[in-house]
């Protein structure tokens, strides 16, 4: 999910510090709904997102849809600030025991929720009453959201770094066939696209995010073609460093060439990396599918597929976003229950959400023709088996400090102010501070 770009930029500002701002802890958007009465015979269901911009309002048309088909449930939705201060209210409300019976989280951020604590787990039988069991979910996605042998998340889509490629442009460079990019397969080919695509324009043919005020594009760009090398940042269990050298310099040292060689923006933000890609000269944009509206609205000849196998796997890097139950001193009863109906009528109506261009992580719905009618976001359906999510660390998953951290430290490769050396060193110091660092929030220390 991308909310809107300066609501992000401030959230993760407050992020990079301490968590537990007091402003942050009760900070709603504007867009919060009012409180909702439960009338005679009504359940009164709290949900709790973070969900801003276009997801904001396809989130809200399907709770309208929901509530339309549901009027024994009196549904409550508050959207709250994205970022730092949503994940800080969050845990406050579960270590109190006072939270709203459902909300959304970034499932790479679960494993600093302390689930037992700040969490509780789901009724898999509830769910299988309504139809929504462990084999319709991708079962490496479907296990992160576990813990102690109990389900503590269920994930709604992925999210992940793909390719946007400007179809006049690739067609220019004789990088299209049959109405697609051509395959391309290894990093050498990619650098030969992207000298094709300059030779045909003048202009360099990929551009991201490099620099910026809490840019994270650069941690999203390293951590996908890392993850192809078969390397992880962390152990398993996120308690580790596990950063092998040799493969991060492979991959920092092959973005260092593609800047010095003029085949990708050097110096670009957020906004400006997608005002370049609209500007109609620049073949190839990265960065999370989530832009899709944008280019659509603008009438842009694009088109989105997913990151190349450049370095052997064909992984990415993603997160998901995920329905989990904030731990209620008294959960139970028909509240429970109503939450556990809102998730599986939302898991079966996720067309409405992919058409934001998130992959919908219910398995029956990539097979649904309603989504196989929307392109291109059916087009990288595929990448659902082989997202690469964050190690299971507290400081890791969307809006988090790793990835505030070492965006900085790759943004330096990027822009050319740091060597892939200098760059791997610092990002190592980063990580072993951030392992030696206790989570801050309530309730989640061990």
């Amino acid at each position: 999910m991308q909310p809107p770009l300066l609501s992000r930029r401030r959230a993760l500002a407050g992020g990079a510090g301490a968590l537990a701002a007091a402003g942050a802890l009760g900070s709603l958007s504007g867009c919060a709904a009012p409180a909702t009465a439960a009338g005679p015979g009504q359940t009164l269901l709290r949900y709790w997102h973070l969900f801003g911009g276009g997801d904001g309002v396809n989130m809200q048309g399907m709770l309208d849809d929901f509530r339309a088909g549901h009027p024994e449930i009196a549904l409550e939705a508050s959207t709250l600030q994205w970022g730092a201060p949503y994940y800080t209210k969050l845990g406050m409300a579960g270590a109190g025991g006072r939270a709203p019976e459902l909300a959304a989280l970034h499932l790479a951020r679960l494993a600093g929720f302390a689930p037992g604590r700040l969490l509780d787990p789901f009724d898999l039988g509830l769910l299988a009453e309504h139809g929504v069991h462990e084999e319709d979910f991708p079962p490496d996605i479907w296990r992160r959201g576990q813990a102690g042998g109990k389900q503590y998340a269920v994930p709604l889509d992925t999210h992940p770094f793909v390719l946007y490629y400007q179809t006049e442009v690739c067609e220019k460079a004789g990088l299209m066939a049959g109405g697609g990019l051509k395959p391309i397969s290894g990093a050498e080919e990619f650098a030969d696209a992207l000298r094709a695509a300059k030779k045909a324009t003048g202009q360099p043919g990929l551009v991201t995010e490099t620099l910026g005020p809490d840019c994270i594009t650069p941690w999203r760009l390293f951590s996908s073609l890392y993850a192809q090398t078969g390397g992880t940042v962390l152990s398993a269990d996120g308690k580790r460093l596990a950063l092998d050298d040799a493969k991060a310099l492979r991959v920092l040292e092959y973005l260092a060439r593609l800047i010095e060689e003029g085949l990708m923006v050097r110096r670009v933000d957020y906004p400006g990396s997608v005002g370049v890609f609209n500007g109609g000269k620049t073949a190839f944009h990265l960065n999370g599918e989530w832009e899709i509206s944008t280019f659509k609205a603008t009438g842009l000849p694009f088109s989105m597929t997913r990151i190349p196998a450049l370095f052997g796997t064909a992984a990415t890097q993603a997160d998901c976003h995920a329905f989990v139950l904030p731990h209620q001193k008294d959960r139970g009863g028909a509240p429970n229950e109503a939450a556990h109906t809102l998730v599986a009528w939302m898991l079966k109506h996720s067309v409405a959400w992919a058409e934001g261009g998130h992959v919908p992580a219910y398995l029956p719905v990539l097979d649904d023709p309603s989504y196989l009618a929307l392109k291109p976001q059916s087009e990288y359906r595929g990448v659902i088996d082989d997202v690469a999510l964050d190690e299971p660390a507290w400081f890791a998953g969307s809006a988090s400090r790793m990835w505030i951290e070492l965006g900085a430290v790759f943004s330096g490769v990027l822009t050319g102010s740091r060597s892939p050396r200098n760059a791997l060193a610092e990002a190592k110091t980063r990580l072993r501070a951030l392992l030696d660092t206790r989570n801050p929030l309530p309730g989640a220390a061990t």
